[in-house]
């Protein structure tokens, strides 16, 4: 019987941005104008460790709309759902490693029968070298309730500015406020990212 070699070992390779990024599964808008609450765009990089971009990076959230419901049937919460949105969308990033969602910003979401979540949105962030995806939060600066998030609570405090999102004081978006939130996959100043 002979011994067949042993496959050598490597990193997973860019198969997310082929398979998953055509044309026809791009979603980064989530919102029509007709979309009720405040629009925003979410702009940011993927970088690595030593700071480069991530070129193959793929990203999609899902959020509540802005009366706080998710639009799945599962979903616990009293809200109204939006015919118009799906609180769901995917990009990828670009060869500088940057990405864009536009769409409106969520509202509070229950965390039990007491206690209300700060706005925010959920990512999961797929690229090559990752076995498994990641997943991460955005929350927002100018929301009073992302300083008491009790999920925001569990994250080590000097680790918690990573997962909020910054208003661009100068810069709008066709009216929308832009949002500034980069990922950053390792080493210094890594983004927060959940054990789920």
């Amino acid at each position: 019987m002979s011994k067949l070699p042993l496959t050598g070992s490597s990193t997973v390779g860019p198969f997310f941005s082929i398979g998953l990024l055509t044309k026809d599964m791009v979603h980064p808008v989530l919102a029509s104008p007709e979309t009720p609450g405040e629009h925003i765009r979410i702009e940011g990089r993927v970088l690595d460790g030593d700071g480069a971009p991530v070129i193959d990076a793929l990203l999609e959230i899902w959020q509540a709309n802005a009366s706080g419901h998710y639009n799945h049937p599962a979903a616990q919460t009293t809200g109204t759902l939006d015919p118009d949105f799906s609180g769901y969308g995917r990009t990828g990033t670009a060869k500088d490693g940057s990405f864009w969602f536009e769409t409106v910003k969520p509202g509070a979401v229950p965390f039990d029968d007491n206690t209300l979540q700060a706005p925010h949105l959920n990512l999961t962030i797929f690229s090559r070298g990752l076995l498994n995806h990641l997943a991460t939060r955005l929350y927002f600066e100018d929301e009073a309730a992302t300083a008491t998030d009790p999920v925001l609570q569990l994250v080590p405090a000097e680790r918690r500015a990573t997962l909020v999102a910054r208003k661009d004081p100068k810069a709008t978006e066709e009216g929308k406020a832009v949002y500034r939130f980069d990922i950053i996959m390792q080493g210094e100043g890594e983004t927060a990212f959940f054990n789920l």
